[in-house]
């Protein structure tokens, strides 16, 4: 069974918390089952959006958690805003949690 989506994003900024980052929910979406993504600072003016990963990209084999990928990388915050309110254009349940983070580790499970 899949935790909700506001389980996973509480759980996500603790996490960032412990690794040494800051991470701040800056859109709040559906409790149960809004899509979510992950906007990396890293502190140069650069940023990078990592979303979940589409269940097409698994197949039969369904993770038992989320899987993200990266939707885009290194761009500004003008073309971050945009790609958001494009995404939020498209589903207005989605969750945007912004991790500050120089190294650019996005602190998730990555599909390879």
């Amino acid at each position: 069974m899949r935790v909700t989506s506001a389980l996973w994003v509480a759980a996500y900024v603790r996490r960032a918390f412990v690794e040494g980052a800051f991470a701040a929910v800056t859109r709040r979406g559906a409790q149960e089952a809004g899509a979510i993504f992950v906007v990396v600072d890293r502190l140069d003016g650069m940023f990078d959006l990592y979303g979940q990963a589409p269940q097409s990209a698994f197949g039969t084999d369904r993770p038992a958690d989320r899987l993200f990928t990266l939707v885009e990388g290194a761009i500004d915050r003008e073309r971050l805003a945009a790609r958001i309110a494009s995404e939020t254009r498209f589903d207005p349940d989605l969750w945007v949690v912004e991790l500050e983070q120089k190294t650019g580790e996005p602190l998730l499970d990555l599909v390879e």
